[in-house]
Order: C-alpha cells, then structure tokens, then sequence
C-alpha cells in the first residue's frame, strides 16, 4: 500500500489492482478509523475522508496499516436482482468477441452474483465485476452519443446498468427496467460498493 494526503481532511491508499481494493474497502466500511466520515473506493485505489476535528491523516493512515484486507467478503444485506431483457444492440458482437454464442453469453452474465466494485462517471454508475468471470470485452471503436437509461452493458472485466440517457462507449447486450439512480429513493443509488448484484433474464 502507498498511503498519500488528498488535501488537508482525507487520505488516498493505492493498492496493487482490484482486488485489493475490494479487500480493503471490505474491512474499512465495516469498521472505519476513527474520525473517518466516508470511505470511497475506485479502480486502484480508497480514498478515506476525515473530520478534522476528530481524527488526523496521521492517525488515520496508522489504522489503515494495521486493518487486515477481508479478501471474498460480503456485506450482508446489500443484495439486489435486476431482470434484464437481452436484447442489446451489441449482443451479438460481444458475443463473439468472447467466442460464444448469444445465449452462451447471457447464460455466463447471469450464472453467478456481480459485486459493486466502485462508482463513477455518472451518478449511479456502478463498476460490477463478477469472480471468477474472466471477462474482457472492448469497447466499442466509436461510443454512441445517447445510451438509453436502463441499458445494461460490458467492458473491459465490467458490467454496468446506465442510469440515464448518456453517451457510452461500452457493448451494450440489454436492458432493465429497474431505476438503479432516482432522487426519490432513500439512498438514490440502488448499486453501491459492496452491493451484490445477480441479473437474471426476464420473460
């Protein structure tokens, strides 16, 4: 780990790859440090935000080193099922960048759980990765101006549900119904870190 001030109030932990992340992430949203008010991780890294009136960076970054990453871990209670309708503009293609058939693909998206890795690049955007899932898809050579919401896509080792209308360069295999962001839900965000997510294949 290279822990690194972010400013005066939070402290940023780079780790190796993805993994990591989600080990560390695991125990410090369990038990966060003292003072700590928001824990928030990405691809490489978890940026801890303090209150200054509580906590150091000091003290903050000697927890840190002695947490022990919970590597597999699950946050219990955070679990959600997205019916999905597979019938997206590049299910075909990404099918067969993956040497499978269309419904090979569908079968392997929806055998086993996702996780919420991160978020990021529109508001209830999450990054979900699956274990074990060996995915590696590219992006679209030319990303499309509008993805409709509810769009459910791949790349790279990710899937991702599109919140709203946007443009997104990823291959789009479906579409759920389901809100994953809305202003009137408490929180908005449906997926967040740590939420385990199986999509299944509606009727």
């Amino acid at each position: 780990m290279r822990l690194l001030p972010s400013g005066s109030a939070a402290l940023l932990v780079e780790v190796d790859g993805l993994d990591d992340v989600l080990a560390l992430y695991a125990a410090l949203a369990g038990a966060p440090p003292e003072g700590v008010v928001d824990v928030v991780p990405a691809a490489r890294t978890v940026l801890l935000v303090t209150d200054p009136a509580r906590t150091t960076l000091d003290a903050v970054a000697a927890a840190v080193r002695r947490t022990t990453p919970v590597a597999g871990a699950e946050r219990s209670g955070d679990a959600v099922e997205l019916p999905v309708h597979y019938d997206g503009a590049d299910l075909a293609d990404a099918a067969e960048l993956l040497g499978l058939t269309p419904g090979q693909l569908v079968e392997r998206h929806t055998s086993a759980a996702w996780t919420v890795a991160f978020c990021g690049f529109a508001p209830g955007f999450g990054y979900l990765v699956q274990p074990g899932g060996g995915w590696d898809v590219p992006r679209r050579a030319t990303p499309r101006t509008k993805v409709p919401p509810g769009s459910v896509a791949l790349a790279g080792e990710f899937s991702g549900v599109y919140p709203r209308e946007s443009p997104g360069g990823w291959q789009l295999i479906g579409r759920t119904d389901v809100a994953v962001f809305d202003l009137a839900r408490d929180p908005a965000a449906l997926l967040r870190p740590g939420t385990r997510v199986r999509f299944v294949a509606a009727s």
